[in-house]
């Protein structure tokens, strides 16, 4: 009937190239509950949706869930699981989370409309990984001042002022020294990645950190690298027992960072001046 509301909407997950047999889609869970993941045409590709329920991902409710930690949470597994289902057949390129279209029709029509930039850009992420890289500056002791320079600073004043400033100058110096290692450790891990690009540092509340951010980059690296990326980060992180950095890295991972255009690939000048 004209006007209709429908009861769902078409959920999407990646476009690929190769279809993704429907018996593992159908077994792959996606958002509770909504239909199988299932497979669409589009043009010379494929897309890997779901229906899911309208009233779950309207608007303001979607928005609720988005911001609810335990909802975001259930939504990020499930849509990774649905680019996972349609990664087995090759290269895929990723949808941001909660890409929804009315109905397939509109899904298709939005895959079709890109098709040639979506078709080069799953020639760039063929046989290529991502791998996530955090730099820290190092944990210490406190901050500068304390007890001990509040009993100084009743012995002299100028004294105390002397010895504050002097320490502000060592925090700075170590920061600036920590900030220069970590640059060192993305300009290595360049050298083994055929692209990299910088994610907007992590605040200690979503850390769980005191010590600050230094670098939250993404490298994508060839299959065929792998292991040179992985002995160069190796080195990287053995060799920083002294240093006044701490690295953390995972992958590999499917490429989401890199599912853009590539001209975003990089990162900013201001970025990599910050």
């Amino acid at each position: 009937m004209s006007g209709a509301r429908r009861d769902t909407v078409t959920y999407a997950f990646a476009v690929t190239r190769a279809r993704p047999p429907a018996d593992a889609l159908a077994a792959t869970a996606g958002h509770e509950g909504g239909g199988p993941l299932r497979a669409l045409g589009a043009g010379r590709l494929w897309l890997v949706v779901q229906d899911v329920p309208a009233h779950a991902f309207a608007g303001d409710r979607l928005t609720a869930r988005l911001e609810n930690p335990d909802e975001l949470e259930s939504c990020a597994r499930a849509h990774h699981r649905g680019v996972e289902a349609a990664a087995r057949q090759g290269a895929v390129v990723p949808f941001p989370l909660a890409t929804m279209y009315l109905d397939d029709r509109n899904a298709v029509r939005a895959v079709t409309d890109r098709e040639t930039s979506l078709r080069a850009l799953l020639d760039r992420l063929r046989d290529r990984t991502e791998w996530a890289v955090k730099v820290h500056a190092a944990e210490t002791a406190g901050p500068p001042g304390g007890a001990g320079d509040a009993a100084a600073g009743a012995v002299g004043g100028r004294d105390y002022l002397s010895r504050m400033s002097a320490r502000r100058r060592t925090v700075r110096e170590e920061h600036e020294k920590a900030l220069a290692a970590a640059q060192a450790v993305d300009h290595e891990l360049r050298r083994y990645a055929v692209a990299a690009t910088r994610h907007r540092r992590q605040s200690e509340q979503l850390t769980g950190r005191k010590a600050p951010q230094l670098l939250n980059a993404a490298y994508l690296v060839e299959d065929a690298r792998r292991a040179d990326f992985a002995r160069a980060l190796a080195r990287l992180v053995a060799g920083r027992g002294h240093a006044p950095v701490e690295i953390s890295a995972s992958g590999p991972w499917i490429p989401y960072s890199f599912a853009r255009p590539e001209r975003e690939w990089h990162g900013s000048p201001q970025e990599a001046r910050a």
